[in-house]
């Protein structure tokens, strides 16, 4: 199984709680070199898809629209640059 098949079910959450995890093994510099390779590169898998899900939830977003009495009265996309 290939490492994106493995994140595909992941939730974003685990995803970057797994990718602050490899970024603190990096960063303490006690992982021999050939780790430290394999983890970054699961790091750079973890990092797409979390990117991946950010972008799914960002088309997801509606900006509320609101009429002359402040209530709600429907929905639209959001302005997306």
């Amino acid at each position: 199984m290939s490492d994106a098949a493995a994140t595909s079910g992941l939730s974003f959450e685990k995803a970057l709680a797994e990718l602050e995890t490899i970024v603190g093994h990096l960063e303490r510099g006690d992982v021999p070199l050939e780790e430290s390779i394999k983890i970054y590169e699961r790091g750079e898998v973890l990092k797409k898809h979390c990117e991946a899900l950010l972008k799914q939830a960002e088309a997801k977003v509606e900006k509320i629209r609101t009429g002359a009495g402040g209530e709600a009265i429907g929905t639209e996309p959001l302005d997306v640059e």
